[in-house]
């Protein structure tokens, strides 16, 4: 167990480093990432947002990546051009340790299919 934790933070870091570069700034934490991924979901460019929308893109980007493990859907978008998500499977029950393990691995998957940034 020890060699995937290490394996993961390595690449978590990667992704902390590519963001860096691109933003200018180190992001400080996994709901810094989570919300420069619901802002690139969002696809509406750099602007200012309020704390709900801020909410709501972390919320995207949590949805977006738990896509990829087939938990969501996308729905489609409203009016506003904002995507919408569907549950289709029952999350898993797990800890909040385990919780930030899982988004951190999509987070690489992420990375790794739609930015193709290694």
């Amino acid at each position: 167990m020890f060699k995937k934790d290490l394996e993961l933070y390595r690449q978590w870091e990667l992704v902390l480093d590519h963001l860096e570069k691109a933003v200018g700034k180190r992001p400080g934490g996994l709901n810094s990432v989570l919300f420069l991924i619901g802002v690139r979901e969002l696809g509406k460019g750099k602007k200012r947002f309020s704390k709900e929308q801020k909410q709501d893109l972390i919320h995207i980007a949590i949805c977006k990546l738990m896509s990829i493990s087939g938990y969501y859907t996308l729905e489609g978008l409203d009016e506003d051009g904002w995507p919408h998500w569907k549950l289709i499977k029952k999350l898993p029950h797990v800890d909040m340790l385990d919780q930030e393990k899982l988004l951190k691995m999509h987070i690489i998957e992420y990375f790794d299919n739609e930015i193709r940034w290694q």
